[in-house]
């Protein structure tokens, strides 16, 4: 059943408020490898992260990086909608579709919020997965604007996972999350595809190094 109207909207507020109490109990320890708090957000970045660890990241940003502004990849299903809504309620803007190769829509939109001189966030591996299978949309984005991809991560001393493709990661009240933001990654220019693989492969890699609860 598709949740829409003034049940989305309170779903979504509800939400929102939950997430916000729940984010206090937490204890956070930021890895900040690329230098990101408290410089001068100059760079324009494309954010990368698994979307098992997607939960937490807008808190993370609005609380850590407040300076930053931008705009999150969003998948267009239903339960799309209502993070898309919960999302915008964090300051955050949301762009609907793809990374795959088929969303060229969506990576055209997101080239264009970066020429306005704001970062983005793709979780690379949504909105179905495989699980931390790096799409080519990303690669593509990268190359199309030059901005440097941030591969970011959260790790948890404590959690549950959810029954989904991806094992989506829900963090125990009062347990610690460690935020990796791990160094800034130039994404060569390719000619042909084998190029462009072993590109997306490395890519793939860097982000996996970061990962220690699979």
């Amino acid at each position: 059943m598709k949740i829409e109207g003034w049940r989305a909207r309170c779903l979504i507020g509800l939400g929102h408020r939950l997430l916000q109490v729940w984010a206090r109990t937490l204890h956070f320890e930021i890895d900040d490898r690329a230098q990101l708090i408290g410089s001068s957000p100059n760079e324009r970045y494309i954010g990368a992260l698994w979307h098992n660890r997607l939960l937490l990241l807008p808190f993370v940003i609005r609380r850590y990086l407040p300076e930053r502004r931008g705009a999150a990849l969003i998948s267009p299903s239903r339960d799309g909608d209502l993070l898309a809504g919960f999302i915008q309620r964090l300051d955050f803007e949301v762009v609907r579709g793809s990374s795959s190769r088929k969303g060229v829509s969506a990576m055209r939109q997101l080239a264009e919020v970066i020429a306005a001189g704001k970062d983005v966030v793709i979780t690379p591996d949504g909105p179905r997965g495989p699980a931390y299978q790096l799409g080519p949309g990303i690669i593509f984005l990268a190359q199309q604007t030059g901005a440097q991809v941030v591969p970011i991560n959260l790790e948890y001393a404590s959690c549950w996972r959810v029954k989904s493709w991806d094992r989506f990661v829900l963090p125990k009240p009062f347990s610690k999350v460690r935020v990796i933001f791990g160094p800034p990654q130039r994404v060569a220019l390719t000619n042909g595809e084998t190029e462009f693989e072993r590109e997306r492969a490395r890519l793939q890699e860097t982000m996996m190094q970061l990962v220690e609860m699979r």
